[in-house]
């Protein structure tokens, strides 16, 4: 196929999407599936080959740049979600473009165009290529297709899922919502899938394809009683497959947020002060995210902006924590097959039995350090170049159990979900608001709390994890998107249960007041 315009292709593929969009109204139409292949995708819909690309590169490269590559992007998204149990919104979206580099030394030249002819991607190659004022000093290698392990196989596209059958399943998570509890008076399902396919060349011989899926079924609710009102929500996904969305899962959906929102009735505000703090496993991995990941993103430390800025190969933890951040776990949200630089989604030790043993990388940073990328090369879309970002990022589980880590605490706060966090990347200031918890007394988990923050700072509260138990959970989630330089990507994150000797609760009022 010769190559095609941004316009036609977009034409062409809006009148499948809205195909697709009748079936809510006539739900055994049929419609065209997509391909399934991943290699050959951007060549056979807009005839992108290695003579074309080896142009673009050389023109990136022509002004003296070191570096050079080419991302390009094609994105199908679609949501359906429902309130009360009536349609409220079924759209989609297309993206479609081509970003490209230059690099010298630690500067970036950029440029991008949603046009994929090779006049505009010329132009955005030499956009990118102003970054240097030198002659053209490398020659582009030629071009080896990476060959990299599927993390996320899909044997059915999303693409090819009719609206009919979407809508069921967020119909049953509200009908199940609603049946659970006569306090529940408002529901909103949703149901959210993304197919993203990327094509990148580099200049030095990378040539890379992934087709990347997301996907998400999620609720919220709100539940009155005796005149007070509650809301609360939750989400399953990931990087799943179509048949991963069963009834089973509506079924855990549906009681978890309900759960979550009546739990809301009973709970109180605690004391405020200094208090032991014990993380639940899962999703309170947020906070090892936030408020010590960032810490770690090579950009950061190269900049010097970075608590670790000077701490590889020292001690920042107790010998038995160990904090990972990789990108191959099966399914996961932030798992990725190839980062957005051509480098293989691989697995990165970053505090081993309590010392600090790597920043992640992207190519920039890998070249400053002289080690290699971390496959941390991350962007949100052709329209962004790509910065050093966390993937899936936990701590390992250590040798304690759960219930001894909670018999140890005579009083303080047990943390399973927090939200609406705010850091500080280079100092690592953090407070979180804590949306479900309980109190500690005498060894054991009692009463519900609510309305409380806990602030403290990232790299001392990981000085200050005394236990680590045997129980470390991944987030589950399919929302989880980290923001960082006006981009966000999707992650995902863990925790095992662990103490936290001391953190700042803010609460009503001053313990012993």
């Amino acid at each position: 196929m010769g190559s095609m315009s941004r316009r036609t292709f977009l034409n062409t593929s809006l009148a499948i999407g809205g195909a697709t969009a009748l079936t809510r109204i006539i739900p055994n139409i049929w419609v065209q599936p997509a391909r399934a292949a991943t290699v050959g995708f951007f060549e056979s819909e807009f005839g992108i080959n290695n003579i074309l690309c080896k142009k673009i590169l050389e023109k990136a490269l022509s002004k003296g740049g070191d570096f050079a590559d080419i991302y390009f992007e094609h994105t199908i998204s679609n949501w359906v979600s429902l309130e009360d149990g009536k349609v409220d919104r079924a759209y989609g979206s297309i993206d479609l473009g081509v970003g490209i580099r230059t690099v010298k030394g630690d500067q970036t030249g950029y440029g991008f165009t949603q046009e994929l002819t090779e006049e505009s991607m010329l132009a955005a190659a030499a956009t990118a290529a102003t970054i240097a004022n030198d002659a053209m000093k490398y020659e582009t290698k030629e071009f080896v297709q990476l060959d990299v392990k599927n993390h996320y196989p899909l044997e059915r596209l999303f693409t090819e899922i009719s609206l009919s059958l979407k809508l069921p399943l967020v119909k049953q998570v509200n009908e199940k919502c609603f049946g659970l509890s006569g306090h529940v008076i408002k529901v909103n399902a949703t149901m959210h899938d993304q197919q993203k396919r990327i094509l990148i060349y580099t200049s030095d011989g990378v040539k890379a394809e992934d087709i990347i899926p997301r996907n998400y079924i999620a609720a919220s609710v709100v539940a009155e009683k005796d005149g007070r009102q509650e809301r609360a929500g939750w989400n399953f996904g990931g990087r799943h497959e179509f048949s991963y969305f069963t009834p089973t899962l509506v079924d855990r959906l549906a009681h978890e947020v309900v759960k979550r929102a009546l739990v809301l009735f009973d709970a109180e505000q605690p004391p405020a002060g200094e208090l032991p703090v014990v993380l639940g496993p899962g999703l309170t991995g947020i906070l090892l995210h936030e408020a010590i990941g960032h810490g770690m993103e090579a950009d950061f430390n190269r900049k010097g902006v970075s608590t670790y800025a000077t701490m590889i190969g020292k001690r920042v933890a107790e010998p038995f924590v160990n904090i990972v951040d990789e990108g191959i776990t099966d399914r996961q949200l932030g798992s990725i097959n190839v980062d957005d630089e051509g480098v293989p989604g691989q697995k990165t030790m970053l505090v081993e039995n309590g010392i600090l043993t790597s920043y992640l990388h992207d190519r920039i940073s890998a070249r400053h350090y002289k080690v290699n990328p971390t496959g941390n090369g991350r962007r949100e879309s052709y329209q962004h170049y790509p910065i050093p970002r966390m993937r899936n990022t936990y701590m390992l589980s250590g040798e304690c159990t759960p219930e001894e880590v909670i018999k140890s605490v005579k009083k303080g706060i047990y943390v399973t979900d927090v939200s609406n966090g705010q850091v500080k990347i280079g100092e690592g200031d953090f407070a979180f608001y804590i949306s479900q918890g309980n109190m500690i007394e005498d060894g054991k988990i009692t009463k519900p709390v609510k309305d409380i923050n806990i602030m403290g700072n990232g790299p001392k509260m990981l000085q200050n994890v005394t236990m680590v138990a045997n129980d470390m959970e991944l987030y589950e989630g399919g929302t989880g998107a980290c923001g960082k330089d006006g981009q966000r990507v999707p992650v995902s994150f863990g925790l095992p249960t662990c103490l936290v000797k001391s953190l700042t609760v803010g609460g009503v009022q001053k313990q012993g007041a």
